[in-house]
């Protein structure tokens, strides 16, 4: 009789682990090592070269798999070095299919790097997957999805965009930093590919900076593993192992980072000086009903805009905040207040950033696990 499969808070710490097979040590050891001896050349001990392998990495790569529910998990050295090794499945005149509101490193790395290549990148709404069909050619190899998006807070429908990919023999990667596989996973819902900015939830304290990509086919596999170790944009041991130790509180983090989401947008919404607040849990959210049907729940990032708000009065509010500290980058412990405009979507020309909603008073909150009162009261005065 097989073992019977672990629940998610269970899998977070015990999935894909082993205890060390050396000394027997419960957390994999940081093997800070380059290379490894051979007795013979060829016969090791299955690890030869740090960059193709490490012992450290590969307990991360298994936990990433395991909680993802794939059956493959490749660690990198950046959320973008992931996303880079995914388009480099692809040949000069394919065509990728992205959201038009994804994260500007993303958009910058699509148009400024991959277009010189050759690659052609379409951006469309994607809230309706009825409308994203007329976009598809022979070209096309790859749908790119963020959901939800960044910073609009979009939900896009994986399922039925999945089912589209399939009917058109697509790739579909979502994703799934955002939401992490605490709230939802891509991959159950027909997905090819998850990608992971590491860096936020699943590493979860600001201290390290990885990428992760997750699937279940072999060959597709086979083909990012190869792509891994021949462009080398690999994480180190030590950096493994902050993602392997934040991934095994990632539940519980994930539980409060919802629960204060939730009270931070119900405050938004009832205060008079916001105009609009973007989070999928508020039942009038666009796709709120999609949200519900593939995540547990609504995660911890919102966006706002304050009435009669311009550039400058976004850029006062955020430097008024004192608990909510101003800073790029997101999911970690500590609350994290952001201008997109002028941070994590400044290489987005300003006519394409307003063309999908994001505006010079957007504000966005990365809300993390602090008292909610003292959130709530650091809003308040910088509000007010």
């Amino acid at each position: 009789m097989g073992k019977k499969p672990l629940k998610f808070n269970s899998k977070v710490i015990h999935g894909g682990q082993q205890p060390d097979c050396a000394y027997g040590a419960v957390m994999a050891p940081i093997y800070q090592t380059s290379t490894y001896a051979q007795s013979t050349p060829g016969n090791h001990k299955g690890y030869e070269y740090s960059r193709t392998a490490n012992p450290t990495r590969t307990a991360l790569e298994n936990a990433l798999a395991c909680i993802e529910n794939g059956n493959y998990g490749l660690a990198f050295a950046s959320g973008l070095a992931a996303i880079d090794a995914v388009i480099k499945l692809l040949q000069p005149g394919d065509e990728v299919l992205s959201t038009n509101d994804l994260y500007g490193g993303s958009y910058r790395l699509f148009k400024q790097i991959f277009e010189r290549y050759g690659i052609i990148f379409k951006f469309v709404g994607m809230q309706n997957a009825g409308n994203i069909a007329r976009h598809i050619n022979s070209k096309t190899k790859l749908i790119w999805v963020e959901t939800p998006t960044n910073p609009m807070m979009n939900i896009i429908d994986i399922m039925a965009i999945s089912k589209l990919a399939k009917q058109y023999n697509v790739l579909l990667a979502v994703d799934n930093t955002f939401a992490t596989p605490y709230l939802q996973t891509p991959l159950d819902l027909g997905a090819d590919i998850v990608m992971h900015s590491a860096t936020k939830y699943l590493g979860g304290h600001s201290d390290v900076v990885v990428g992760a990509l997750i699937v279940r086919n072999k060959e597709l596999a086979k083909r990012l593993y190869f792509i891994q170790n021949a462009s080398g944009a690999i994480c180190g041991p030590m950096d493994s192992f902050l993602v392997l130790r934040g991934i095994k509180t990632l539940h519980v983090r994930m539980q409060r980072h919802c629960e204060n989401g939730r009270a931070i947008a119900l405050f938004l919404v009832k205060h008079p000086k916001i105009e609009k607040v973007y989070y999928p849990g508020l039942e009038d959210h666009p796709n709120h009903d999609i949200a519900k049907s593939q995540m547990k729940d609504y995660g911890g990032m919102i966006s706002f805009v304050t009435k009669g708000s311009s550039y400058e009065d976004a850029i006062a509010l955020v430097e008024r905040l004192q608990v909510f500290t101003l800073a790029e980058s997101l999911g970690g412990v500590e609350s994290l207040a952001g201008h997109p405009a002028s941070m994590t979507h400044a290489s987005i020309p300003k006519e394409e950033r307003e063309k999908s909603g994001v505006v010079d008073a957007m504000v966005r909150l990365s809300v993390g696990i602090e008292d909610i009162d003292d959130l709530i009261a650091d809003l308040e005065q910088a509000l007010g």
